[in-house]
């Protein structure tokens, strides 16, 4: 048997110039924003009015997203995975909002012959907007035998995945030093969502929950926890509280070392190296945080390319 695995993703601006086509795409999305009517105006309008803003943000971490070159590494470290397992693998990359398109990887994939296509998104936790925004789009995409198919929706509890992030909570612990250690607040990070999407039974928040729950269960409860979301986008109400208020919050209560760990992310990008690293370390600073330290992405964890290792052979079985 010969498999295609799928790894979908956010993507991400390669240059400063992709920004606006890249926001382009975004606002595109029915799945984000829902609108009946002009959809593709709002979104030509919007990314054009946004995009001189998030250029300065990307100016900041190097001028493009890292995303996509994670990605390419999370990619090569997970073929070379299931090659070394005896697994008859290639692995491709579906980015949703920029290259490689979906139906770009499509093109590849029907040139060649596979008895199984799986696809795997790097989003651990299931959300309309992320994981179903992916599948979807697919599905529009792909015209091949269906037969084929096989979707992994959430893998938010995977045991080699919540080992992953506590060995890279470990490892930015150990930047703090020893007599701050047991002060350390670890304050779980996520995307958030707009409050109408839980309403209608998105599980991506309990989700997060969940795993949080799970991380800190395999820590003994090492330390004091919170959870907070980040990354609001337009006037509706989103899941609270966020990452900045909380960061006020914590100083307010003479909580002063904030270990932030970015958790609906597998790899670094704006969110994490822009908002979570450099505009809320301003606000930390502000408020008197001493120390502040952002996680590292799980980027090139061998422990998170054997989760999903893991997840393709559970799957093709």
């Amino acid at each position: 048997m010969r498999y295609a695995i799928v790894l979908m993703n956010l993507g991400g601006p390669d240059s400063i110039d992709a920004i606006e086509p890249f926001l382009y795409n975004l606002f595109s999305d029915p799945d984000i924003f829902k609108i009946p009517i002009g959809q593709r105006l709002f979104a030509k309008l919007i990314s054009r009015s946004r995009a001189p803003k998030v250029a300065e943000e990307y100016k900041l971490i190097g001028g493009k997203s890292p995303i996509n070159e994670w990605t390419e590494i999370q990619k090569k470290m997970l073929e070379d995975k299931l090659k070394s397992d005896g697994i008859d693998a290639k692995v491709f990359i579906a980015m949703r909002y920029w290259k490689p398109l979906t139906s770009e990887t499509i093109s590849l994939i029907e040139k060649e012959k596979f008895d199984k296509i799986i696809l795997l998104p790097l989003y651990p936790h299931y959300s309309i907007t992320t994981i179903g925004s992916s599948f979807n789009e697919w599905r529009r995409q792909y015209k091949g035998d269906i037969t084929k198919l096989v979707y992994i929706n959430e893998y938010y509890l995977n045991e080699k995945y919540l080992a992953a992030i506590n060995q890279r909570i470990d490892e930015a612990l150990a930047k703090f030093s020893e007599k701050d250690q047991n002060n350390v607040q670890l304050v779980f990070s996520a995307h958030g969502t707009p409050v109408s999407l839980v309403k209608k039974g998105d599980p991506y928040s309990r989700q997060i929950k969940e795993t949080m729950e799970a991380i800190m269960k395999l820590r003994d409860y090492s330390h004091e926890y919170h959870l907070c979301f980040q990354s609001k986008v337009g006037p509706q109400k989103w899941l609270e509280p966020s990452t900045d208020k909380m960061i006020e919050k914590l100083a307010a209560e003479d909580k002063k070392y904030l270990l932030v760990i970015p958790i609906s992310f597998v790899s670094d990008h704006i969110e994490t190296l822009y908002e979570l690293d450099i505009e809320y370390r301003h606000i930390a600073e502000k408020v008197g945080i001493k120390n502040y330290i952002v996680m590292k992405g799980l980027n090139d964890s061998e422990l998170f390319i054997e989760a999903l290792s893991d997840l393709v052979k559970n799957n093709i079985n």
